[in-house]
């Protein structure tokens, strides 16, 4: 699979990183997050690092 995603290079808009803490909110894997928002899980989790976000799944369901 391509590492390459459509918003690979491109800096995080405001609302990129609303819907961001909204899926880290939800509880939602870090690959799906990439997928989700265009960017590497290398990228989704640099930015969960300069943003204070925590990545650590909860102890609940996504499909709760």
């Amino acid at each position: 699979m391509a590492k390459s995603t459509k918003n690979t290079g491109k800096p995080w808009t405001e609302d990129d990183v609303k819907q961001f803490k909204t899926l880290v909110k939800g509880n939602t894997p870090t690959r799906v997050i990439g997928l989700k928002l265009g960017r590497t899980e290398a990228s989704v989790q640099s930015k969960a690092q300069r943003e204070g976000i925590s990545l650590a799944p909860t102890n609940r369901s996504p499909r709760d």
